[in-house]
């Protein structure tokens, strides 16, 4: 076999592959033959039909199949003797031109995996979170729990910051009525967002019984186009105020939320002991988007156009799929929306294989049991769902993934400027 390589621009190659003619024509005849043993053909007893009518009938598809795993073959051979990492797949096509009648050539056409280059990250600087829990953090998410099984009473009073209101209402625009712009029995909590925050806001003070007129100004950015940035005026009549009552955290509210025998320092300990998990997998996030960063910096590659083009069409196929799903209905995306988005995750990717490859950042067998320990914790029966990673490669695929890039991250933070930041768990949470 001859093949012989051209190194064209950038990551891409050129290999020229000979097929000898006499080699191809003996193997194709025996497909035929082998072919002709069990065809069943029109006018001809099953495995009686001539070569020559097995041939005119299905030589053309034998030939294709015949050429088509000659060059994967042999293509595959020169790569071997190269030594050459493909990237994606390689394009064949028939070259023409001075080549001898005894032999077919094709030139692949393909692109080779690049050379990554780590710059020092010495100077690279990382802030990471330092979260101290307290028992007001307890407080205030238990305080969180508490709303989600609130209930409501009617009260006599002006409607407050909290409250459950029912209501009739009548918008108009410069006089005229508009598409949504009326309701009856319409309700809603005070400061839950649901309305507009200036329409809020006038309804705060009210009392059941009272009728209110009072402008809105809609926001430019408004989703109703006909609205956005338009005054309009409401009528309201209040019909109802109702205060939240938030259950006692005692006995029941612990049993109510998986604390089997109802020890309400129990349900103090779990609520820290998910805050603490919850504050873990935020501070990793934030030293992974920072490490991710500096890496993106630090290091120099190309990147195989080949690898971009397949992400970027991953990528669409994603999104077209999620927004079927969520019934959005849209014309097809294009690949190219991707592209810039590809281009970043082929060149992290790339850069995360070299660090591991380089420095032996392997999964090993204690992390991912730990991780998987970990993952479980959060669910009522943490065995099952151990077991359920476990039972299936891809899952247990996922997690090794995961603790690569915590091996990763260990690695750049090692080689960083890290700077311990106090934190709150509110700021941690983007709340504060």
């Amino acid at each position: 076999m001859q093949a012989n390589l051209e190194v064209l621009e950038g990551l891409a190659r050129r290999l020229d592959i000979h097929v000898p003619m006499d080699q191809f024509e003996n193997e194709v005849q025996n497909r035929l033959k082998r072919l002709a043993r069990n065809v069943k053909m029109a006018g001809f007893r099953p495995g009686k039909a001539p070569l020559s009518a097995v041939a005119r009938q299905h030589g053309a598809e034998v030939r294709k199949e015949v050429l088509g795993e000659t060059l994967q073959a042999r293509f595959g051979e020169a790569v071997q003797t190269n030594q050459l990492k493909i990237a994606g797949y390689p394009s064949f096509e028939p070259k023409t031109g001075e080549t001898a009648a005894s032999d077919m050539v094709f030139s692949a056409y393909f692109e080779v995996y690049p050379e990554v280059k780590i710059g020092d990250l010495s100077a690279g600087k990382i802030r990471r979170p330092v979260v101290e829990l307290g028992d007001a953090d307890v407080a205030k998410t238990l305080e969180v729990l508490q709303k989600q099984r609130r209930t409501f009473e009617i009260v006599d009073r002006a409607a407050a910051l909290g409250d459950l209101v029912r209501f009739d209402f009548q918008g108009t625009v410069d006089g005229a009525p508009f598409d949504g712009g009326q309701g009856e029995d319409y309700t809603a909590v005070i400061g839950e967002g649901r309305l507009l925050k200036e329409f809020e806001q006038n309804l705060i003070g009210a009392k059941a019984g009272e009728a209110k007129g009072f402008d809105v100004t809609f926001p430019a950015d408004y989703p109703a186009k006909d609205l956005a940035g338009k005054v309009a005026h409401f009528e309201v009549q209040l019909k109802e105020v109702q205060a939240p009552v938030l259950p006692a955290i005692d006995a029941d509210f612990a049993r109510a939320l998986g604390v089997a025998d109802g020890d309400v320092e129990k349900l103090r300990a779990e609520v820290k002991d998910n805050l603490a998990r919850e504050v873990k997998r935020r501070v990793q996030a934030k030293l992974k988007e920072q490490a991710m960063e500096l890496l993106l910096q630090a290091a120099t590659l190309d990147l195989p156009k080949s690898l971009v083009a397949r992400e970027a069409e991953r990528l669409q196929k994603m999104t077209e799929a999620d927004m079927q799903s969520r019934g959005v209905q849209t014309a097809k995306l294009s690949s190219d929306m991707f592209t810039g988005q590809a281009e970043r995750r082929v060149r992290l990717g790339l850069i995360l294989a070299e660090i591991v490859q380089a420095n032996q950042l392997v999964a090993q067998p204690e992390q991912i049991r730990a991780l998987v320990a970990e993952q479980a914790q959060s669910y009522e029966n943490p065995e099952q769902v151990v077991q359920w990673y476990y039972q299936n490669p891809e899952r247990m695929q996922e997690i090794e993934s995961l603790v690569l890039e915590e091996n990763v991250v260990a690695w750049v933070t090692g080689q960083a400027q890290v700077e311990d930041v106090a934190t709150s768990f509110e700021e941690l949470m983007g709340r504060a």
